[in-house]
């Protein structure tokens, strides 16, 4: 028996571009992808007035993502005025890394505390097999000013991928042993052609099972606001690890999300693909009331949506570029 009760959806996932410098190769079927005309993207201006209407429905937490955000000029101006947004009582960036060196001083200037930043292997031949450019160097330098400033929580997201960067779990790890990060092994989302995503899978039991060598994990509690991963501490280390489990035990009855795409589409579930569009209505003059109908619209889908689609899962007819991740 499913249950009834609504979760509450205070989290918005906002991307800002679906630009991005690197072709990660988990990310979409880039040969196939169009980027989208730079008008069909929300202005700054409609994604304050959008994040305000979703403060005003209980939206607390908003992470900025892409594309890769830092790319899309103006963004520092952005993430200023979005944390002064009433309402909104947290603002994170989800980044790549390439641009944070040059960036990390003005970031912090705005106010912004927590990053999230991508980063799948520590080789600089293989961070150019996954992501198709030869950035390791810049991301790392980003990594180490984000750090030298006081950036926290500082979090970093690693895609497991089988045959590829599996052998690097417990370098990976030891990055929490060592700073006081939080890094996080998040399973191979099926948005990749079905061959290379069975030949890449793998389960976080598998990850965890590898990882016991570090020593044991005590599990932590979870915020109001936070995301789906389960966060651990270990003896010794400065920092956490976590574990996202969207395939092997997904988190649909937990999830408190929202996602509001570049294109001003919102969608009450990534591994769907319904949306309910916004920038038609907002361009035409939609009053408050008229555009907020339509986030509580997505927070009724949302806290109606409990199981997962039917596997095997399908593709997403929009990349994870342009959705938002």
């Amino acid at each position: 028996m499913e249950p009834s009760t609504p979760r509450e959806i205070n989290y918005l996932r906002l991307s800002i571009t679906d630009r991005c410098q690197l072709r990660c190769c988990y990310c979409t079927y880039w040969q196939d992808w169009q980027q989208l005309p730079s008008g069909e993207i929300l202005s700054y201006e409609e994604l304050l007035r959008l994040a305000g209407i979703a403060a005003s429905l209980g939206i607390r937490k908003v992470r900025v993502t892409g594309g890769e955000p830092l790319v899309r000029r103006g963004v520092v101006n952005f993430l200023h005025s979005l944390q002064r947004t009433p309402g909104i009582e947290e603002v994170c960036l989800t980044t790549n890394g390439v641009l944070l060196a040059n960036l990390a001083s003005a970031l912090y200037e705005t106010g912004l505390r927590h990053l999230n930043l991508s980063l799948d292997t520590l080789r600089r031949e293989r961070y150019r097999q996954i992501t198709g450019r030869d950035n390791l160097g810049e991301v790392l330098a980003g990594l180490e000013r984000a750090v030298a400033l006081g950036f926290g929580p500082l979090k970093i997201n690693c895609v497991v991928l089988a045959g590829i960067n599996d052998d690097e779990l417990v370098d990976l790890a030891l990055l929490a042993r060592d700073h006081p990060f939080q890094v996080r092994f998040i399973e191979l989302m099926p948005t990749v052609s079905p061959r290379q995503w069975q030949q890449n899978f793998l389960p976080m039991t598998e990850v965890r099972r590898r990882l016991a060598v570090l020593g044991p994990m005590t599990a932590l509690g979870r915020g109001t606001t936070d995301g789906p991963a389960q966060i651990f501490r270990l003896p010794g280390f400065q920092g956490e690890l976590g574990f996202i489990t969207p395939i092997s035990s997904h988190h649909c009855r937990t999830c408190n999300r929202l996602r509001l795409t570049a294109a001003g589409a919102l969608r009450p579930c990534l591994f769907g693909d319904a949306e309910i569009e916004v920038k038609t209505p907002l361009r035409q003059g939609a009053s408050e009331v008229r555009l907020a109908s339509l986030f509580a619209e997505a927070i009724i889908q949302k806290s109606a949506r409990f199981s997962l689609p039917p596997s095997p899962f399908p593709l997403h007819s929009s990349s994870m570029v342009s959705i938002g991740g």
